[in-house]
């Protein structure tokens, strides 16, 4: 299967439509990537709500086991996971009603892809979340 991304409007399309981000795989440590892209969407405006099994609290927020734990609406769930294990997140992400997978730099999976598209998601893998808000939406999200 060839998988392409969402053109570049597209994605920012995305960004501007999406106000809560579950971040799965979010770690507590301030030096992971993971933390630092996070930190920086929730400067930048987005709700940002961790998905660490391992953690209570990340980033003022509280952190949830899994995805289904969650007790809100979310727009897009972000991925830093390595690509073996985003299969069932895909299958979460699509079951809680989430309208995008966003699976960052490094990472993809054909099957996550496929899961998430058979569940009506829109899809963009291998890409940093952070990078992409910062050229398309240099001046921050605009609050409706």
């Amino acid at each position: 299967m060839t998988f392409e991304n969402p053109s570049r409007e597209q994605i920012k399309a995305i960004l501007e439509q999406t106000n809560t981000i579950a971040v799965v795989g979010l770690s507590d440590d301030p030096g992971r990537t993971s933390h630092m892209v996070s930190q920086a969407m929730q400067a930048k405006g987005y709700r940002i709500i961790p998905v660490n099994p391992n953690a209570s609290e990340i980033l003022g927020e509280k952190c949830y086991p899994s995805l289904k734990d969650i007790p809100e609406p979310v727009d897009l769930v972000n991925v830093f996971r390595r690509s073996e294990h985003t299969p069932p997140i895909a299958e979460e992400a699509a079951a809680i009603g989430a309208r995008v997978l966003w699976l960052q730099l490094g990472i993809h999976s054909d099957e996550a892809v496929e899961i998430a598209k058979r569940g009506g998601l829109q899809v963009v893998t291998d890409r940093c979340i952070k990078v992409e808000d910062s050229i398309l939406l240099p001046q921050g999200k605009a609050q409706s």
